[in-house]
């Protein structure tokens, strides 16, 4: 049984860091590629970032509107991928979801499995 797991998120100030964290099983963690995404109330779900598989290697990627703020890292012996969020603002409030997806990575919606989410609250 495929599941992931965030976890991580709260109420912070702009400014403040906050690291998520997304615990993966039940498939095999190192060939899927591993994604951030988020969605905003009222608003679609958008690529935040993510880092590619061993296997089918590429590159991290990031959204423009957290590039230099955030990082994406991944654990392959710890099935672990965490998003190091630092220098927050309050439009980066949302709930923010951890997928996955056999080969390369994408930018868009097109993985196969997702967690529940973690909500992330950046006040002014």
């Amino acid at each position: 049984q495929v599941q992931l797991v965030e976890s991580g998120g709260g109420l912070v100030q702009a400014g403040d860091s906050l690291r998520l964290s997304c615990a993966a099983s039940g498939f095999t963690f190192g060939r899927y590629a591993m994604a951030w995404f988020r969605q905003a109330p009222g608003k679609d779900r958008e690529f935040v970032a993510a880092a590619p598989s061993s296997w089918y290697g590429g590159s991290t990627l990031y959204a423009d509107s957290v590039k230099g703020r955030f990082t994406i890292s991944r654990d392959n012996t710890k099935n672990t991928v965490d998003l190091q969020m630092n220098s927050l603002k309050p439009e980066d409030t949302a709930v923010y979801y951890c997928a996955s997806r056999r080969q390369r990575i994408l930018t868009t919606l097109d993985y196969e499995y997702w967690g529940q989410g973690t909500q992330v609250t950046v006040s002014s």
